[in-house]
C-alpha cells in the first residue's frame, strides 16, 4: 500500500502542517489547489519538495472555502463541480509542469470528498471533471464494500480509480467512516497500527461493532498536520514493510 498526506494547505503568512518532515515518508502528496488552503508559491515549493523525495503528486481541489478550510458542504450545480474541479486541477497542473512534474491523481478534499462518497450526483460530476481533463489522471476515493460498484461507474467515463483507507479512523458497519461526534470514531496509536497490520495482511478492517468487511485498497491515509502524526508515519511504514 502506498501513503498519502494532504499536504500544502499553508496559505499566505498562515503555516499549516509539517509537509518538510512529513514528504521524505510518503508515497503521494495531495497537495491544495488554492480553494480550500495553498496559493501559488506553497503550491510550488510543494511540489519542488515532491520531486525532490521521489513523490507522486495529486490534486486536492476543495469547495471555493477558505474561511472554512473546505469543510463546509456547497450546494454546486453539476457544471459548477466540473468547472472548480478543472480549474483546481489546471492550476496544479501548470505549476507541476514548470518543474517538470507530473499530475497523476485527483483526491478530492473535505466536504467535497464526503460529497462524492455520499452523492452519486456529486461523485459523477467529479468522475466527468477529472475524465474531461487532458492527461492519463485517476481519482482517489474512499474504499467501501460498494467500490465495485465506484468501478463501474468510473468505467462510463474511461477513469481509473484509486482507492484509499484510512490508518487512524474507525469505521462504521456500512463502510463509512464513524461520525467524529461518536466515542471512538479516531483510534489511539496502538489501535491505528492493529489496523494497519489487517489491511496490509488481510485486506479487511473490523468495524465498530466487530464486522470484518473486505476492500481494496491501494493507499492508506496518513496525516501530517502535528508532530505526533508525522512520527506515526514512520510506525506505519515499518508495519506494512516498506
Amino acid at each position: 500500500m502506498k501513503l498519502n498526506c494532504d499536504l500544502g494547505e499553508s496559505f499566505g503568512s498562515w503555516t499549516m502542517g509539517l509537509d518538510a518532515q512529513a514528504m521524505p515518508q510518503i508515497d503521494m502528496a495531495n497537495i491544495a489547489c488554492g480553494f480550500h488552503a495553498g496559493d501559488p508559491l506553497v503550491m510550488a515549493k510543494t511540489v519542488a519538495m515532491a520531486k525532490q523525495f521521489n513523490v507522486a503528486v495529486g490534486a486536492h481541489p476543495g469547495y471555493p472555502d477558505l474561511v472554512g478550510f473546505g469543510r463546509r458542504s456547497l450546494n454546486c450545480s453539476r457544471d459548477e463541480i466540473i468547472a472548480l474541479v478543472i480549474y483546481q486541477i489546471a492550476a496544479l497542473d501548470g505549476v507541476a509542469k514548470s518543474q517538470g512534474v507530473k499530475v497523476s491523481y485527483v483526491k478530492p478534499h473535505g466536504a467535497l470528498y464526503n460529497d462524492m462518497m455520499a452523492k452519486l450526483d456529486v461523485r459523477s460530476a467529479i468522475m466527468q471533471a477529472v475524465s474531461d481533463f487532458h492527461g492519463d489522471i485517476k481519482l482517489m476515493l474512499q474504499a467501501t464494500p460498494d467500490w465495485q460498484q465506484h468501478q463501474q461507474e468510473a468505467d462510463t467515463f474511461g477513469l481509473s480509480l484509486l482507492f484509499e483507507a484510512f490508518a487512524d479512523r474507525c469505521y462504521d458497519d456500512n463502510g463509512s467512516l464513524l461520525s467524529r461526534n461518536k466515542p471512538g470514531a479516531v483510534h489511539d496509536h496502538d489501535k491505528m497500527l492493529a489496523q494497519v497490520v489487517e489491511l496490509a495482511e488481510q485486506g479487511t478492517i473490523t468495524t465498530v461493532n466487530g464486522k470484518v468487511l473486505k476492500l481494496r485498497v491501494d493507499s492508506l491515509c496518513v496525516h501530517g498536520d502535528n508532530l505526533t502524526a508525522v512520527n506515526a508515519i514512520g510506525d506505519i511504514r515499518r508495519v506494512i514493510g516498506q
